[in-house]
């Protein structure tokens, strides 16, 4: 099957470029969560901390858990997007099948339905 991209190359380079460079953002940013989560630290499992200390520090590694899920799903849907253009169907909705906006695309690089699935899909 030949691939049939809806946008010529040089739109989509630039896409692809962004995309990649999102990623490579939000990855250097997990690691930061990663380091700063308080479970990350070794001496804490022998650390007789106080009540309240130990609530704060369970209260920022849920913290540090949640941004780290929102990136991982961000993180998938950069790549799903970076798919999408390599295989030659970027900007169609993987629901009805349609062309996506292009205003959408360009506030949303990753989106993969339109606003009109996309709003099925919140009901």
């Amino acid at each position: 099957m030949l691939k049939q991209n809806l946008f010529p190359a040089n739109i989509l380079k630039p896409i692809a470029r962004f995309l990649h460079l999102e990623e490579k953002k939000l990855e250097e940013r997990k690691k930061t969560f990663e380091k700063e989560d308080p479970f990350s630290n070794s001496d804490r499992v022998s650390d007789n901390a106080a009540i309240d200390t130990d609530a704060a520090e369970q209260f920022d590694h849920s913290r540090m858990e949640a941004m780290k899920k929102e990136i991982d799903r961000k993180l998938i849907g950069i790549k799903k997007a970076l798919a999408m253009i390599k295989i030659g169907k970027y900007g169609i909705c993987e629901s009805c099948g349609k062309m996506i906006d292009t205003d959408r695309l360009m506030i949303k690089p990753e989106a993969t339905l339109c606003v009109k699935c996309e709003k099925e899909k919140e009901k």
